[in-house]
């Protein structure tokens, strides 16, 4: 919310005297004189565009015309910024024109006038439908910004600052319990003095209570030490390892740290055969594509009969790498001239896309590298699997998810293990003005099969309560307790033992991640609560940022 001060001018109105002078004399007659008539006001000269309600200019019209214009290079393209002088009213226009373009609910948009708003991201936030699922939720959860040069940063590399360890609010109002969820190799996090493991319970952090602190003050600080602004903080941590009734304190100091898209490949003997585990963390780097076919290489050439994909902490990425994981599983004769993911827009563009202008196309089954970090054009190895195993919890989000409608569209059996997925048959093409990326719905999918409707997610079969689409599988807490990869670990040993038995074992790990999604976490007032903090709210948003799900070739990428 925003409020703005308004300083009313003062006018100061001077009022004339008239002295009428009577003159007198023999004959002399008094008269007035003719009353001054003041000509009218000028019209008001326009500052800027107009808004007729329902009447849209064509979105070019307002394109990079900028409040304040950026100078030089974009370092993402080696071109010179786009952006002329201009003003937040055009700003504002340009989003208006673009969202009644290209948004996929854009009859839904509640048209106000862009010259109410002083600022783009408000407005922004108003271009959005307010429809729910079938289950109650917001049916647009993904309507977002993020800054421009950090948004590249992003895609490009997969760094930011931290110290390489994410960590799992598992309840974000006191009593809280905040644990380690993954670290990266060679991390400020994986590196002594800090050594931390998957599990680590956070009981306090530049001394204030993790656990029980109920101030603002409290949130503050420790939001500031689990997500670091910048490199170069040095946060003091205490924590509890797995295993241990002692505490340990320590000083850990955030740098920019690379996330790896592959975290793990191992190889579990079982008593049918070798199984092939991959961790994939995200779709949503260039290396993605690189690191993923070492993967799926090095199991194909073992021979592996079977794969648990552990996609639990996946947000999602890039689509068309997403169809190159489907091809890779499926293999060339279950996917051969076969649709992975049909994309339609609204219904102003059923047969062009809005954004590229090209044909619309289904996506197909990739089978080959397409040059995000590959040379183009060499063949994917093939797995050829009929069913695998897919680790799920309600951050496996978007390609993550495609990967599962796609299997599904061409008959591959796949099993969920975890929890239901965030829900997210939707996408967009990230899209710059003035410096700010902005994410919109602009179009939805559907696999061979013409599904597309999981709005409330994929959720394993035995689940009880609300449910998305049900899939074969076993609903299984996410395990704190052992390391990801782990055959001891929960949602792992569940899929193992559903490969032998064919149903799911009695049982579940002791500790859950919390299902509430981003908006849920963002609209969390609760006194004392983590995600009641404009810092966590922005550390989500990246989160989000590095695995928007998009429909995007090299080529789009490196525009």
């Amino acid at each position: 919310m925003y409020s703005f001060n308004m300083c009313p001018r003062q006018f100061i109105a001077t009022a004339a005297i008239v002295l009428c002078l009577s003159a007198c004399g023999g004959g002399g007659s008094d008269s007035a004189p003719a009353p001054i008539v003041s000509p009218p006001p000028p019209p008001p000269v326009s500052s800027g565009p107009t808004w007729t309600k329902g009447v849209f200019e064509d979105e070019s019209q307002f394109k990079d015309r900028c409040e304040n214009p950026r100078s030089g290079t974009n370092p993402a393209t080696g071109n010179p910024f786009p952006d002329m002088a201009g003003s937040i009213l055009e700003e504002n226009h340009w989003l208006r024109s673009w969202s009644n373009n290209t948004y996929l609910w854009y009859s839904e948009i509640d048209d106000q006038d862009p010259a109410g708003f002083n600022d783009p991201l408000v407005y922004f936030d108003e271009l959005i439908t307010t429809a729910v699922t079938p289950s109650g939720n917001p049916k647009d959860q993904f309507h977002f910004t993020y800054d421009t040069a950090e948004y590249q940063e992003l895609i490009s590399s997969g760094s930011s600052a931290g110290y390489g360890a994410e960590f799992a609010i598992i309840s974000g109002a006191p009593p809280r319990e905040i644990r380690v969820s993954i670290v990266e190799s060679g991390s400020p996090a994986a590196n002594s003095p800090a050594s931390l493991l998957r599990g680590t319970e956070i009981l306090e952090i530049d001394g204030v209570d993790a656990v029980n602190g109920g101030t603002q003050a409290d949130v503050d600080v420790l939001n500031a030490g689990l997500f670091p602004n910048a490199a170069g903080e040095m946060h003091t941590f205490t924590v509890r390892d797995i295993g241990s009734s002692t505490t340990r304190s320590f000083s850990m100091t955030s740098e920019s740290v690379t996330s790896a898209a592959v975290h793990t490949v191992k190889i579990e003997n079982t008593p049918s055969g070798d199984t092939g585990y991959i961790l994939f963390n995200t779709f949503g780097i260039r290396d993605a594509e690189e690191q993923l076919i070492d993967a799926m290489t090095q199991l194909s050439n073992a021979n592996v009969n079977e794969l648990v994909l552990d996609l639990r902490y996946n947000g999602g990425g890039f689509l068309d790498i997403a169809a190159q994981l489907g091809y890779m599983v499926a293999g060339a004769t279950r996917s051969n001239g076969k649709t992975f993911d049909n994309l339609t827009f609204n219904d102003k563009h059923p047969n062009i896309n809005p954004v590229t202008g090209e044909t619309l196309n289904p996506t197909p089954f990739h089978s080959t590298s397409l040059g995000f970090s590959k040379p183009s054009g060499q063949a994917l190895p093939q797995l050829n699997l009929d069913r695998i195993f897919i680790l799920s919890t309600a951050r496996t989000c978007s390609a993550s998810e495609a990967v599962i409608n796609g299997l599904r569209g061409v008959d591959v059996d796949v099993v969920l293990i975890g929890d239901t997925t965030c829900g997210k048959p939707y996408g967009f093409y990230a899209t710059d003005n003035c410096g700010t990326t902005y994410f919109t719905i602009q179009f939805k999918g559907a696999n061979d099969k013409g599904f597309g409707d999981y709005a409330d997610g994929f959720t394993p079969m035995n689940t009880t309560g609300p449910v998305g689409e049900l899939v074969p599988g076993c609903n299984v807490a996410d395990d704190f307790l052992n390391q990801l990869g782990d055959s001891n670990e929960a949602l792992f040993s569940t899929a193992l033992a559903y490969s032998q038995s064919g149903s799911c074992p009695a049982g579940s790990s002791s500790t859950k991640f919390s299902k509430l999604r981003l908006q849920d976490q963002l609209q969390d007032e609760r006194p004392g609560s983590l995600y009641n903090s404009e810092h966590l709210r922005r550390h989500l948003l990246k989160q989000q940022v590095r695995d928007a799900g998009q429909r995007v070739s090299q080529e789009m990428v490196n525009e």
